[in-house]
């Protein structure tokens, strides 16, 4: 059982108006949201955030983006936040090949040298304590402009904040994260755990 129940999803008008977002990242409004409406403020403020985060204003893709996502929660053990990320990058067209080796990136053939400079950047910085070093910045410049680094950072940290949450909430995951959460990552050794 979560440490706080999440609200229905028509608790706070604006913020369902805003959830309407994650229909098509996700296909549903995820409990984690339906938590925050707890305080409405924190719902919408998390929202407009992931809307801004996940914009699309170069070559970071929107696949790339929710592969970034999954290798931060890998690094912190969110087990919720890796399901949705996973589910997130195949509704955005990441390549099957891709998903069903993401922690294998660093060798696998699917993986351009761009992704693995921003998978590992991701794996630094989402560390605790963070493992970002020289050698990850100067990989990281060789492939991504400033503006590009900022949109992958933003990433890895709305995912620290995401990771947080739900961790410690023990949000419940929804029936779509699980189905792709056990088709890519069970063989990595993921389970629902506290998230049942």
């Amino acid at each position: 059982m979560p440490l706080v129940k999440p609200l229905d999803p028509d608790h706070d008008p604006e913020t369902k108006v805003l959830a309407e977002f994650f229909n098509e990242t996700l296909g549903f409004c995820p409990n984690s949201v339906l938590t925050m409406q707890h305080r409405p403020e924190i719902s919408k403020a998390f929202i407009n955030l992931n809307k801004a985060v996940m914009a699309n204003k170069g070559r970071v893709d929107s696949a790339l983006k929710r592969m970034i996502a999954w290798v931060s929660s890998n690094a912190t053990g969110c087990r919720y936040c890796q399901a949705h990320a996973i589910l997130a990058a195949e509704r955005y067209g990441a390549e099957a090949e891709k998903l069903n080796n993401i922690w294998e990136y660093r060798t696998h053939v699917a993986f351009s040298e761009a992704e693995r400079a921003a998978l590992d950047f991701s794996l630094a910085a989402s560390q605790v304590p963070n493992t970002m070093s020289p050698k990850i910045k100067q990989n990281l410049y060789k492939y991504w402009d400033e503006g590009e680094i900022v949109e992958i950072l933003g990433v890895i940290s709305l995912f620290g904040f995401l990771n947080r949450w739900n961790d410690t909430m023990g949000t419940t995951m929804e029936e779509d994260a699980i189905k792709s959460g056990k088709q890519y990552l069970e063989k990595y050794g993921w389970q629902k755990g506290k998230h049942a």
